[in-house]
């Protein structure tokens, strides 16, 4: 009787985010939002800049990981998930729109591919470097919150919570490194034109397809703890 609601909420923390992703893009499409709109509303510092052109769906990014840690408290209930829905919101927004669009989670990234590309690197190693580093950045930003909630792995299975927490960094990798090439893909206009038509629906499958793995890997990995620990319990009980 108690599974169903525990894996509804496992579903729950782990596919709700990429809607949410999904819901921006529909939004700002339905919306016609633009930078000039933008700008006329009093938002005209993340409206223009390097990041913007560069990194035009970074916002859907924003939607997800808002997303993510404002469902720790379905995930764990008490003061614990509050405290970690607001520790990751207050985390997620300074970090990805301070000072402007794009905050430290891609100006850090920039800077580290910038760098390594000066002193040497190929371009292909520098923007790698670039990427990780991002999804470093972001990663703490969702990361931490939930270390909050949850606490610290105990010692026996301080390895195996590496080795998740490195499969999830590369998974936001990838959609970092899909969401840095929309313009290579075909995306382009957007924010200085609306999204709408085939370049909403392109909008819509770049997002669906950068957060889709970090998705199924955070549903596989929470649902592989879950059926471990209803396994162990009874075994504790005897």
């Amino acid at each position: 009787m108690t599974s169903r609601p525990s894996r509804g909420r496992r579903r729950l923390a782990a596919f709700a985010p990429l809607l949410a992703a999904l819901a921006a893009v529909a939004l700002v499409a339905a919306g016609a939002v633009t930078q000039a709109r933008l700008d006329a509303a009093g938002f005209g510092q993340y409206a223009y800049g390097f990041f913007v052109d560069r990194y035009p769906l970074f916002f859907a990014a924003i939607a997800y990981g808002m997303a993510r840690v404002a469902l720790l408290p379905a995930s764990a209930p008490g003061w614990r998930g509050w405290l970690g829905a607001l520790l990751g919101l207050a985390l997620v927004l300074g970090l990805s729109l301070h000072p402007t669009y794009g905050g430290l989670v891609l100006r850090t990234g920039f800077s580290v591919g910038s760098v390594a590309f000066l002193s040497g690197q190929t371009m292909m190693a520098a923007q790698g470097l670039g990427v990780a580093m991002t999804a470093v950045v972001f990663g703490v930003a969702i990361g931490l919150p939930a270390v909050v909630v949850s606490g610290l792995p105990s010692r026996g299975d301080r390895w195996r919570a590496i080795g998740r927490g490195l499969l999830r960094l590369v998974t936001l990798a990838f959609a970092f490194a899909l969401l840095a090439a929309a313009r290579d893909l075909g995306l382009s206009g957007f924010p200085r034109l609306p999204l709408s038509g085939v370049q909403a629906a392109l909008a819509g499958g770049l997002v669906l397809a950068a957060f889709l793995p970090h998705a199924v890997v955070s549903y596989a990995v929470v649902r592989r703890i879950g059926s471990r620990a209803s396994v162990e319990t009874p075994r504790a009980s005897r």
